[in-house]
């Protein structure tokens, strides 16, 4: 194996200012973190650029495809090694360029000196060593303003560093590096979408479902579980509150008219939601709602929602229709559970035509006779709650990303 670090960059990172240290920690930590398999890793931080180094194969192919996933890297690249003179660097330019010996491609040679003493300046190393790539490999030609790869030579103090791919990452912010919020997931396609998002820009989720056996099944829940572990590959642990919301939901189908029950349904489950917020220190509440999707989601119906709570109420995909909603899901690996056939306590007791533009002081009349307070504090007090990815990681100072 010719590779010897990943060198990643930071992105959007670079911007912060003050603060940047302390999101470049944390970056560093969700890749321990989301790499504990797999531990110990050696990593080197700077300004920049962070470098982790190579051991063997193994460790080299799970991060190379591990690290597409973790937020906060703008990209990344294999790096090689070698000593800091003329032969060393082209026969180290052949072993690397040889990995594209059966294809037909442009390529062009990158060099950063930062070591002034080194006998060659940039243009010159640029010369040797592009021209002894193209002594040895007739099927590549140069391309200097948009090459298909570009071989890239760092000349450090200790050592010459080579690299010639360029990997995207996932981008955005570390998770945990911009607050906390309590996600609400149904077990739908939207949810885990907005999750991600919300964990793109540095939020850590913990998240809420609601609950209805025996009209949900125990494999609704098991699909909302896998879920919630499916988001924790971008780089953090997930906690799942599951409330029991039977006794709550029969009793709304039975208080108010049929035609408002979705909106009073999501009403008290907003109240829940908001509940188990303050006890867990979350800043605000996230949902996967569009606007206009379903009757629910109307601008009225929103607005009858938003009235039981003072949260910030957070909807990242609010301007989204559904069919860019699901090819997101399905880049990012929900869909395909999303769309198991389970139903979630939101598809019970639907009723045949659901107010679209319920008012709120008409609802607040509906729920004024029902005194819900008490069943609410009983389903927080008695909700399960689960911790994933469900294999612990070997040191518990990864708590903190809760």
């Amino acid at each position: 194996m010719i590779w010897k670090e990943i060198l990643i960059r930071y992105g959007e990172l670079s911007t912060k200012g003050k603060n940047k240290k302390e999101f470049i920690t944390r970056l560093r930590e969700n890749i321990r973190y989301s790499f504990h398999d797999i531990a110990p890793l050696k990593i080197r931080t700077e300004r920049d650029r962070m470098h982790i180094e190579i051991e063997n194969q193994e460790k080299m192919d799970v991060l190379m495809e591990g690290l597409t996933k973790v937020f906060g890297i703008q990209n990344f690249s294999p790096v090689a090694v070698c000593e800091k003179d003329v032969d060393s660097i082209k026969d180290l330019a052949i072993k690397i360029m040889d990995l594209y010996k059966e294809k037909e491609i442009t390529f062009k040679v990158e060099v950063r000196r930062s070591d002034k003493t080194f006998p060659l300046d940039s243009h010159e190393l640029q010369r040797e060593i592009g021209g002894h790539v193209l002594r040895n490999y007739p099927n590549i030609s140069v391309n200097v303003k948009k090459p298909d790869v570009e071989l890239r030579i760092e000349v450090r103090t200790d050592a010459i560093y080579m690299m010639a791919q360029i990997i995207q990452g996932a981008g955005g912010m570390p998770v945990g590096s911009n607050g906390k919020s309590l996600l609400m997931l149904s077990g739908g396609i939207d949810s885990p979408v907005a999750g991600y998002f919300l964990m793109k820009r540095g939020v850590r989720l913990e998240a809420i479902h609601f609950a209805s056996p025996p009209y949900t099944s125990d494999n609704s829940l098991e699909k909302v579980k896998d879920l919630a572990n499916e988001l924790t590959k971008f780089g953090a642990k997930i906690r799942l509150h599951v409330i029991p919301f039977t006794e709550i939901q029969v009793l709304i189908k039975e208080s108010v008219p049929e035609n408002v029950t979705m909106t009073s349904t999501r009403r008290l489950m907003m109240r829940i939601a908001d509940q188990v917020r303050e006890e867990i220190g979350a800043l605000g509440i996230v949902t996967g709602e569009s606007l206009g999707q379903v009757a629910s989601q109307t601008l009225e119906s929103l607005t009858a929602i938003n009235d039981v709570t003072n949260t910030p109420i957070i909807r990242p995909l609010i301007g989204f229709d559904k069919l860019e909603i699901i090819e997101i899901a399905e880049k990012i690996g929900t869909y395909e559970t999303s769309i198991l056939p389970y139903e979630d306590c939101c598809t019970i007791f639907t009723p045949a035509n659901p107010k679209t533009k319920p008012r709120v002081d008409k609802v607040n009349y509906y729920e004024s006779f029902t005194e819900f307070d008490e069943l609410i504090d009983r389903a927080v007090r008695n909700r399960e709650m689960y911790l994933f990815p469900e294999k612990k990681p070997s040191k518990d100072k990864f708590a903190d990303l809760l």
